[in-house]
């Protein structure tokens, strides 16, 4: 009985001894703070090459964020001309019968416009028949390439337009040799103040104001305006109209877009033209989105450029420090030890880069803004997704090096030369 007791504590006393001996021989893990410490120390022994390999990096990050934020800029002052233009303009333009013979619209179209109850304004412009010259001393066919066009005193302020010299046309000066000029008429012509006179056909016509580009109708930016009541004694217009624009209330665009054509020609609808001129510009933000598009296809290309530079580095690092390596898995470091500490590296060199692209690419978008005057829009999505995209390369372009190095046996690493 002595003996069995005394063999069950000899027992014991070896079991205990077993247990202490794997407890001393159990791996130490390293803490997140010292994984993140060994992995600086790696990219702090390379400066240069971080900063080239982080370099790839940055210009992929930066390019995105600056496509994204300067395309969210544009289309956000774009966005904010229409609210401040309204799209609640309609244009109705005369065009052809089914023989294809041009269609003429009646004298009383814009009065029968004004009877469509959501109307709140209508007003006209037409085209005349006259030849513009500088002077008289310029040939008759060198016209500049500028058009003569007559227009009602309210069209200003339906169009939602300004005089940037002189004066609109005013209930007297619509009957008076007197015209106003488009933006780019008045540079075509070589006039920069009011004054001065230009020839239409034989007639000297005194110019009495120079407008401000007109966004809506941008082809107005090219003609000279002449009052209906002008152009009927001086040209021989016959006071059709050829474009009518109305304005209603947002609301009621659509349903008087419907009537417009019925209401100004009501035997023949389908010789009336009718549009939106702010669908253009909408059109405009469409096709700025698909530019935006292609323009982050490069940045990916770019970024994933920068991701094989990453990779080609942890990869070289590897080379490199093969007797560290096995100089650390002689001390004891386990091979997850040493995967952890390559990819922290990689981590570590991505999201340096990362971050530098990001400040870069939101420096590049405010300073574009502000020099266009837009107001400068960086989404915080796309920071987020940056520097998101550069941890997933980090991972990606680290992985591979760090199980190579895990792999490397302490004895082939202690004798690489």
């Amino acid at each position: 009985m002595k003996q069995d007791l005394r063999r069950r504590d000899l027992r014991k006393q070896n079991f205990g001894k077993q247990d202490l001996r794997r407890q001393a021989l159990k791996p130490a893990r390293l803490s997140p703070r010292d994984i993140l410490r060994v992995g600086a120390v790696g990219l702090r022994a390379r400066r240069a090459r971080v900063v080239l390999s982080a370099l790839g990096i940055a210009i992929g990050i930066a390019t995105m964020v600056a496509v994204v934020g300067l395309s969210e800029s544009s289309r956000a002052d774009l966005m904010a001309r229409l609210d401040r233009l309204g799209t609640n303009l309609l244009t109705a333009e005369a065009g052809e019968d089914a023989t294809g013979r041009p269609v003429e619209l009646p004298r009383s179209a814009v009065a029968m416009v004004e009877r469509i109850g959501p109307v709140q304004h209508a007003t006209a412009t037409a085209d005349v028949e006259a030849r513009i010259r500088r002077s008289d001393l310029v040939p008759e066919e060198r016209t500049a390439g500028v058009t003569t066009q007559a227009a009602r005193t309210d069209l200003l302020s339906a169009l939602g337009g300004e005089v940037a010299r002189g004066t609109w046309l005013t209930p007297a000066g619509e009957h008076l040799p007197t015209t106003v000029l488009g933006a780019v008429a008045s540079d075509r012509l070589g006039i920069t103040r009011t004054g001065e006179t230009i020839m239409m056909n034989e007639t000297r016509v005194v110019v009495v104001g120079i407008l401000r580009p007109i966004e809506l109708v941008p082809n107005l930016d090219r003609v000279a305006l002449v009052g209906f009541p002008a152009a009927e004694r001086y040209f021989g217009f016959d006071g059709r109209p050829t474009t009518i624009f109305e304005r209603s209330t947002d609301a009621s665009v659509e349903d008087v877009r419907a009537v417009l054509a019925r209401t100004i020609s009501p035997g023949n609808a389908g010789s009336v033209k009718v549009s939106r001129p702010s669908d253009a510009l909408a059109a405009k933000a469409a096709t700025d989105k698909g530019l935006t598009t292609l323009m982050l296809g490069l940045g990916a290309v770019a970024l994933l450029v920068g991701g094989v530079g990453v990779a080609n580095t942890m990869v070289i690092s590897v080379l490199e420090r093969r007797q560290e390596i096995g100089l650390r898995r002689s001390l004891g470091a386990t091979r997850n030890a040493i995967r952890l500490q390559f990819l922290t590296e990689s981590l570590l060199l991505s999201a340096l880069g990362g971050a530098s692209g990001a400040l870069l690419g939101a420096g590049a978008t405010y300073g574009f803004a502000r020099a266009q005057g837009w107001t400068a829009v960086v989404p915080p999505w796309s920071l987020a997704g940056g520097l998101a995209a550069t941890l997933l390369i980090g991972v990606a372009a680290g992985l591979y090096p760090a199980i190579r190095a895990s792999r490397l046996h302490p004895t082939v690493a202690l004798n690489a030369t």
